[in-house]
């Protein structure tokens, strides 16, 4: 056991996911259990930066595993991207005689601490905590599963509407410059075309793809398309499609920050809850500069560097049996 580590902080920043409360949870009862004092910082390094930090005990971490967004709030601080906001930050922590700090969040999230922690040399584990599912370093990433639960949810409500007027539309979905998001709503939608940054279907492919579908007397369709598609979004897809099949009753659909919000699943709660109670123990352990991540079930630790920098790819078999099943 690391005996340095006495007090440790945990903040929340960058984007919400649902989960992010269930991590923080972890983290603090973890830390109870390990008889460390632990704090919670409000508003992410902007809160480090003015010091607002804030005592947390087990009890102050009661009833929020439910709760989607973050009890502690989140920001994006463009101080801290200077060497004299992170002084700042650093001399609010010395002030709270913090040893020690949880990261909760996602690529800018680790990007800061991966800086601070060389610069400061202050032990920091990163949970990653972003809907996008494009951290490398595990599975998956807190709020993933939640919004693909939301993301199909919405479908199916479309899909009532495009089966009425025999309509096609291009549902867009959140994810960055990923298609994780997109890929598993199409699906679990049973979509007929999906457009991710990854597969690089052209306008001819799905112009083809959508005369096939009169052929058969498919007479509606669904495209999920992600925000990072290389076509520049649903919208401009959709225009493409006008362009060219007229005759076709074309509409667009962007589920936007609805895949951010609401209740964590189950398998967010369970995912959040490892990573926080890991994140505490690796911290104990000499863990330091590294995000946790499950692959294959495991508790793995990956140097901020890697996780920030390399590629994690979409399943190549899934975007295959996407296709398949569309037919």
């Amino acid at each position: 056991m690391n005996k340095d580590i006495k007090r440790i902080a945990v903040f929340t920043s960058g984007g919400d996911a649902p989960g992010m409360n269930a991590a923080i949870r972890a983290v603090i009862r973890t830390a109870a259990y390990h008889d460390l004092h632990s704090f919670g910082i409000k508003g992410g390094y902007e809160g480090m930066i003015k010091g607002e930090l804030e005592r947390l005990e087990p009890r102050n971490v009661g009833n929020i595993i439910h709760r989607g967004g973050t009890f502690l709030k989140t920001s994006r601080s463009e101080k801290f991207k200077t060497k004299e906001g992170r002084l700042q930050a650093f001399e609010s922590l010395q002030a709270n005689d913090i040893d020690a700090l949880v990261a909760i969040g996602g690529n800018g999230t680790f990007t800061g601490a991966n800086i601070f922690s060389k610069e400061f040399d202050i032990p920091i584990i990163g949970i990653p905590g972003t809907i996008d599912n494009d951290l490398f370093g595990t599975d998956y990433t807190i709020g993933y599963d939640t919004a693909i639960n939301t993301a199909v949810e919405a479908v199916d409500k479309i899909r009532d509407t495009a089966d009425s007027h025999n309509r096609v539309f291009f549902v867009e979905v959140m994810g960055r410059n990923a298609g994780f998001i997109a890929l598993d709503t199409g699906i679990g939608s049973g979509s007929s075309a999906v457009l991710i940054p990854e597969n690089g279907k052209t306008a001819e492919s799905l112009i083809d793809t959508l005369k096939k579908n009169v052929k058969r007397k498919k007479l509606f369709s669904l495209i999920i398309v992600a925000e990072g598609n290389p076509w520049g979004g649903a919208t401009k897809a959709a225009e493409i499609v006008k362009e060219q099949l007229p005759e076709m009753d074309v509409r667009v659909a962007v589920i936007g920050h609805l895949q951010r919000g609401g209740s964590p699943t189950a398998f967010d709660r369970v995912l959040a809850s490892r990573l926080g109670y890991e994140a505490v123990e690796g911290l104990i352990n000499g863990k330091k500069n590294c995000a946790v991540g499950f692959v294959n079930r495991k508790a793995v630790f990956t140097p901020f560097k890697k996780a920030i920098s390399a590629s994690k790819d979409v399943d190549p078999t899934l975007v295959r049996m996407a296709e398949i099943l569309a037919i």
